[in-house]
């Protein structure tokens, strides 16, 4: 049977007038958690991935805070072939690790690099919410102490951005050994009389929190970052009792001494800038 479109012409521009027909594009927003407010993605890039209404910082994958923080065209990744194995053989682990890499587009939980920050050279690691919750195993632990063992080598200060769900349990025991590894590391940066800046983002909790994460010589938190180790809903139930209001933020722990300034998106690199130059050795 001959189709009955068979010599029918084929839609183009120029008729109907020689109007063209578009479909009309919606951008989908999100509403902020703190507020309420709905926002799109293009908003959000725009204000550093901060609602502009009332200041709830989202999180930022590794990349997009190293665009953030790091000169323009400056960054230069190390150690970037590293990867996680299933040495314990643990169940799902490998199905895991695979969408973490889809999910995040990295290999690891951590990414680190040498660049320059206000034209001040410097070591950086940046820990990745989109993989495991930027869980601490024994790939992101031995990059971390790489990054200091490198910066030592090379006498330059290191910024560490941590966000973290703790030390990764599929890893067992060589997760926890990563938090004296790690101290070590950061030990022997600051025998060499060398510079160590923390920004803490939420979350950043566990084994992370009681290592590296609040081991540096100055510690920064963003607004509204939970900092600790165990987390509120644990300790309420472990204790039975109420938590104060804003325990274990960021606003929290500076009140308490824990941290030594609020360092919101906006100022964020401004501030490291100001405290790289403070600090800066004579060469």
């Amino acid at each position: 049977m001959i189709p009955k479109n068979l010599f029918k012409k084929a839609n183009n521009e120029l008729e109907n007038g020689g109007r063209q027909v578009y479909e009309e594009f919606v951008e989908i927003t999100q509403p902020c958690p703190k507020c309420g407010f709905e926002l799109t993605a293009t908003e959000l890039k725009d204000n550093r991935e901060v609602c502009f209404k009332c200041g709830h910082h989202f999180r930022m994958n590794a990349r997009q805070r190293i665009e953030l923080i790091a000169d323009d065209d400056s960054f230069k990744e190390l150690y970037a072939g590293m990867e996680s194995e299933n040495i314990l053989s643990f169940p799902d682990y490998d199905e895991k690790l695979r969408a973490s890499k889809a999910k995040s587009g990295e290999n690891e939980g951590v990414i680190v690099g040498e660049a320059t920050v206000g034209g001040h050279k410097c070591v950086i690691f940046v820990m990745d919410s989109q993989f495991m919750m930027g869980s601490m195993g024994s790939v992101v632990g031995e990059k971390v102490t790489l990054a200091f063992e490198y910066a030592t080598e090379k006498k330059l200060p290191v910024l560490g951005f941590t966000v973290s769900g703790g030390a990764r349990m599929q890893e067992g025991i060589l997760s926890l050994m990563q938090m004296a590894k790690t101290s070590a590391a950061v030990k022997l940066h600051s025998d060499a009389g060398l510079l160590y800046i923390t920004v803490l983002t939420d979350p950043t909790t566990g084994g992370v929190s009681a290592s590296f994460a609040m081991e540096g010589d100055i510690i920064l938190a963003e607004p509204g970052a939970l900092i600790c180790f165990a987390g509120p809903r644990v300790i309420e139930q472990t204790i039975r009792k109420k938590l104060p209001k804003g325990f274990q933020t960021a606003e929290f722990l500076l009140e308490h001494g824990f941290v030594d300034a609020i360092a919101p998106r906006n100022i964020q690199k401004e501030m490291l800038v100001n405290l790289l130059a403070l600090h800066e050795k004579e060469g």
